[in-house]
């Protein structure tokens, strides 16, 4: 019961410690030293149904890949694998909340009155309307600063 605990833990780590790691590599090298990568993401309307932006799951899916990887091969107690499964994990929330809710690539969760869902849309909206890799602002995906929050309580009530 203690492996397992154990485990979980890692796991939880590892999808939570993803947000900081999505924030910073977004703020700091995505919008700096990749921009490059990044900026067709910014433009209005997207060019075409890929963008170079796309690609960036690659950077993240390897360390997830090569822990899963690790821990298969080492044994399933081990923590390795909970952590790969929890960058794995995250990746997948990544996509359905950026990529099929915010972004709409897909024609479903496009109609919800949830508070939550509604603070993080708007959040990166405001990210958005920044063209340059300058004066961007919310580059986290999962969590949005407080004020969006109360804006989309008052716009939904407390669903």
């Amino acid at each position: 019961m203690d492996t397992i605990l154990f485990n979980i833990g890692w796991f939880l780590l590892f999808y939570v410690g993803m947000e900081w790691v999505a924030w910073f590599t977004h703020k700091y090298i995505m919008h700096g030293i990749l921009w490059f990568l990044h900026a067709d993401h910014h433009r209005k309307p997207p060019e075409q149904v890929l963008e170079k932006n796309d690609f960036f799951f690659v950077f993240f899916a390897i360390p997830g890949m090569a822990l899963i990887f690790t821990g298969v091969n080492i044994g399933f107690a081990e923590p390795w694998l909970w952590m790969g499964l929890g960058i794995t994990a995250y990746g997948a929330t990544y996509f359905f909340v950026h990529d099929v809710f915010i972004h709409r690539r897909l024609p479903f969760m496009r109609n919800t009155k949830s508070t939550y869902f509604a603070a993080i849309r708007k959040a990166h909206k405001v990210h958005h309307k920044h063209l340059g890799k300058e004066h961007g602002e919310c580059f986290g995906m999962l969590w949005a600063p407080r004020k969006y929050f109360r804006e989309a309580k008052k716009a939904y009530g407390n669903k």
